[in-house]
């Protein structure tokens, strides 16, 4: 089996194929650098993502965070119901914790509130 991906490691985007067989890729093409290679493979394997989202405070306002590592893409629904169950107490700064352990990683501020 193949598979069309495009490369978002760099801004050359480039066009990758994945050859599949069994489940494990053995073979990348059409990458321009190791990144490219080391993508396609996670990407057909094992899909990561950075979550970005909002967080209640307590005063009602909202804080914009992430997750401060890649989640198995698998998990974003169930990290999106921990987020949006989660409230935040101020005042907060950009990097603060404010959920720990999601999925492997935690969950920051990327704002500072008062």
């Amino acid at each position: 089996m193949k598979r069309n991906l495009t490369c978002i490691v760099c801004p050359l985007g480039c066009s990758l194929e994945a050859e599949l067989s069994g489940g494990e890729v053995v073979s990348v093409s059409g990458n321009t650098c190791p990144r490219g290679k080391k993508y396609a493979i996670e990407e057909c394997v094992n899909p990561m993502r950075t979550v970005t989202s909002t967080v209640r405070c307590q005063n009602g306002s909202v804080v914009a965070v992430k997750t401060d590592a890649a989640i198995p893409k698998k998990h974003m629904a169930e990290c999106m119901t921990i987020i949006n169950n989660a409230v935040a107490h101020l005042p907060i700064r950009v990097g603060d914790i404010i959920i720990r352990e999601v999925f492997g990683a935690n969950i920051v501020a990327t704002q500072n509130k008062e």
